[in-house]
């Protein structure tokens, strides 16, 4: 073969091999479940708003709610998969709207960091006119990034964050499982959750898993370096990226909520 022409395969093989990522990181980045609304229902949660306007599943505390708790769960599966929010938290007395994005669960719509954004805005601004304040964000992983760029965009209705197993920025998680890729030029969704929260001035409860594997705890704790006080830190030790709730008990929720109301912990 030629100079030429080996020079030619290897320029094409390398285009090839940056271009692959690029044109599939939906595939790498979400994990959709599919599910009808009906299927989704189970005790205690049912369609919110409505059953013919989905946009997640809601559950109500057996008294007065201290205050509406929306979540934004990772990147797999779909919101009903996430029960175990609405579990502890209204036993706390929260009310627990457990949102979905567009293409999960029975939602239409695209997937990428616009789509997601906007409509969780959408959701926010929802659950405040439907429920009042306090309103809390919490958000797992991409959700994190997702409550991160919408909580910013509507402060006015938020009153605090929790951000479990978040990153800084998307492009170091990127980084670090493709360290021989430019992800800086090839990432279309940044989730630039440091920046975002620069400015957020509401309080921010970081929750890291220790051995985090897939989300290092690095990247958590480097976002919360970053973030303006109040905030707070919290590392549940022993705790991978899937599996830290079984590490966190009702007394670390209750400290949490007391953290986000502005209440003294007990």
């Amino acid at each position: 073969m030629k100079p030429a022409a080996i020079m030619l395969w290897l320029v094409t093989a390398c285009a090839i091999a940056l271009a692959a990522p690029a044109m599939f990181q939906d595939s790498l980045l979400y994990h959709p479940a599919r599910a009808q609304a009906a299927d989704m229902v189970s005790a205690g949660l049912v369609a919110w708003p409505a059953e013919g306007d989905f946009r997640g599943l809601v559950a109500e505390p057996a008294g007065p709610a201290r205050g509406t708790a929306i979540v934004f769960h990772g990147n797999a599966g779909h919101a009903g998969h996430r029960d175990y929010y609405a579990a502890v938290l209204t036993r706390l007395g929260v009310r627990v709207i457990l949102a979905e994005y567009p293409a999960y669960g029975p939602r239409d719509g695209a997937l990428g960091e616009r789509s997601l954004v906007e409509d969780a805005e959408q959701t926010i601004a929802l659950a405040h006119r439907l429920h009042g304040a306090p309103l809390l964000l919490i958000g797992e992983s991409l959700g994190a990034g997702v409550a991160a760029a919408a909580g910013v965009r509507q402060r006015e209705q938020v009153a605090a964050l929790m951000l479990i197993t978040p990153w800084d920025t998307l492009e170091h998680v990127a980084a670090y499982h493709y360290p021989w890729l430019p992800v800086s030029w090839l990432l279309r969704d940044r989730y630039d959750s440091a920046a975002h929260l620069a400015s957020i001035g509401r309080p921010v409860l970081v929750a890291v898993a220790e051995r985090d594997r897939i989300v290092p705890a690095r990247f958590g704790t480097s976002l919360y370096e970053a973030l303006p006080s109040p905030k707070r830190l919290e590392v549940v030790r022993a705790a991978d990226h899937n599996d830290w709730i079984r590490y966190v008990d009702d007394a670390w929720w209750r400290n949490a909520v007391g953290f986000l109301l502005g209440e003294q912990a007990p």
